[in-house]
């Protein structure tokens, strides 16, 4: 395979989680950001690769591929080991949907598009923001603690980082980065602390990456 070149943006949350996975699968891979504060992304040069004009976007072998679950699934595809997915079918269903809770019932409801119009359409103030954001990751935190309370052993599914680890870890950031509080959710909070103790999980960290804002 060609070098993988990643479009994102170093807070994008859903760029973040393709990070780890190129991390956890020892890829090689370049980056070009698109400051999302400034509508990079909207600019026609991208939307001609990434028509929704959103990040992340993955270019390998000649194809662009955006949506960081089907991004992620062909990182697992073409370097099979470690494996971010269990090998038996409920299992990696299961794990899936993990994923799937934060990839679709939380975070689109708290991506930065969706902000902007609470603030720009319905006058919404930082503080109404903040609640909004607070109310849908606790929705979905509170059902994700049962699953990883239930099936995790150390990490948010086994004994081994994956899937769910590449969602989790990005969705607590931003959880943190807006006062959301964490303590009803010991089991997330558990698991995501041993995901970010990996070098893997600290190269992808978003503070590491090239186009990350002066400390």
């Amino acid at each position: 395979m060609t070098e993988l070149l990643l479009h994102g943006y170093w807070r994008s949350s859903a760029a973040y989680r393709v990070r780890i996975a190129l991390e956890l699968k020892g890829l090689p891979y370049a980056q070009v950001t698109h400051d999302l504060r400034i509508g990079a992304q909207c600019e026609a040069g991208y939307r001609d690769l990434a028509p929704q004009g959103l990040v992340p976007a993955l270019e390998a072998d000649g194809t662009v591929l955006t949506q960081s679950l089907a991004i992620i699934e062909l990182l697992d595809e073409i370097r099979p080991t470690p494996a971010l997915l269990p090998a038996a079918p409920t299992q990696r269903a299961l794990v899936r949907s993990m994923a799937a809770l934060i990839a679709c019932d939380i975070h689109p409801l708290n991506n930065l598009r969706v902000l902007q119009v609470l603030r720009q359409e319905f006058d919404a103030g930082q503080s109404q923001v903040n609640a909004w954001i607070g109310r849908w990751i606790c929705d979905g935190f509170a059902a994700l603690e049962t699953l990883v309370a239930a099936h995790g052993e150390g990490f948010a599914y086994g004994d081994t980082p994956g899937l769910a680890d590449c969602y989790l870890v990005p969705q607590l950031y931003s959880a943190e980065r807006f006062g959301v509080d964490l303590s009803p959710y010991p089991a997330l909070v558990a698991a995501g602390a041993v995901a970010r103790e990996l070098p893997e999980f600290a190269r992808a960290h978003p503070a590491r990456q090239p186009d990350a804002d002066p400390a």
